[in-house]
């Protein structure tokens, strides 16, 4: 800790942060590199028995060469809908120091077509992506059923 000493002879004192972080072996980092290999992992993943019960809100970190260094639960919501913290979401991008993220959620509906609140959010979050010179590769609906990308329906 560093400790200044101020004219009127108050204390001022400063702590500093330290951040250590050992990336997985490169090699042994999943590559996504397709809608289809994403929606397969999310399956991998996640808990399938409870898709259908309330919607999560999922982020994956990628590297820029979009090998997967991270997964994270944002959130847990309703039967219909889940909130989602943009702060928290590049919060862990940074600690892992990703250059893309593929969000996505689940519809419990099995309803796979974008609400007006899936688009907002996914603008927010793309924007941010932007400030922080990351990008948002995909935001993927996902349900017992099957998967919509937000890419392929060119809503990014």
């Amino acid at each position: 800790m560093n400790q200044t000493i101020l004219p009127q002879g108050e204390l001022l004192s400063c702590n500093e942060i330290q951040l250590h972080y050992k990336r997985q072996l490169f090699e042994t980092m999943p590559h996504l590199n397709d809608v289809k290999e994403v929606e397969k992992y999310l399956r991998d993943m996640i808990d399938l028995k409870r898709i259908d019960l309330v919607e999560f809100f999922w982020v994956l970190y990628l590297t820029n060469s979009n090998r997967l260094i991270a997964m994270a639960e944002i959130g847990v919501g309703s039967s219909t809908q889940v909130g989602v913290s943009v702060k928290t979401i590049f919060q862990k991008a940074l600690l892992v120091n990703a250059i893309g993220i593929i969000v996505a959620h689940n519809h419990p509906s099995g309803n796979l077509q974008a609400s007006d609140a899936d688009i907002s959010i996914t603008k927010k979050i793309s924007q941010a992506a932007k400030f922080l010179d990351m990008v948002l590769i995909d935001h993927i609906i996902i349900t017992s059923e099957g998967f919509m990308s937000f890419a392929k329906e060119g809503l990014l």
